[in-house]
């Protein structure tokens, strides 16, 4: 989730630096966005109650500024069905390892 969230700001940073290929507001969002998955990640990993809930609002969020990117690039559909399915991955990811955690298990 980490790397996810910090790609995100790290896009959003160089693409206004080239030049922004789309609206400034949507990159400030991204930017925000992927801080707040950065920030999310750590919350997973200590397993601060409530901290699953933020990464997943934070990737829903920057799925749909990926929607809206790829509507102004003409990226199409297989590139936001690949985000969908490493966001599934990491929220299952972090399922299972809340699991393992559980007291009484070894």
């Amino acid at each position: 989730m980490f790397a996810y969230g910090a790609y995100s700001t790290l896009w959003a940073a160089i693409d206004l630096i080239r030049g922004a290929r789309i609206e400034l507001w949507a990159e400030l969002l991204m930017a925000i966005f992927g801080g707040l998955l950065v920030l999310a990640s750590a919350f997973v990993r200590v397993r601060v109650p409530g901290g699953l809930a933020v990464a997943i609002s934070a990737m829903l969020a920057l799925q749909a500024l990926e929607v809206h990117t790829a509507a102004h690039l003409d990226a199409g559909l297989a590139p936001q069905v690949g985000r969908a399915v490493l966001a599934f991955f990491l929220v299952g990811c972090a399922v299972a390892g809340e699991e393992n955690r559980k007291p009484g298990r070894r």
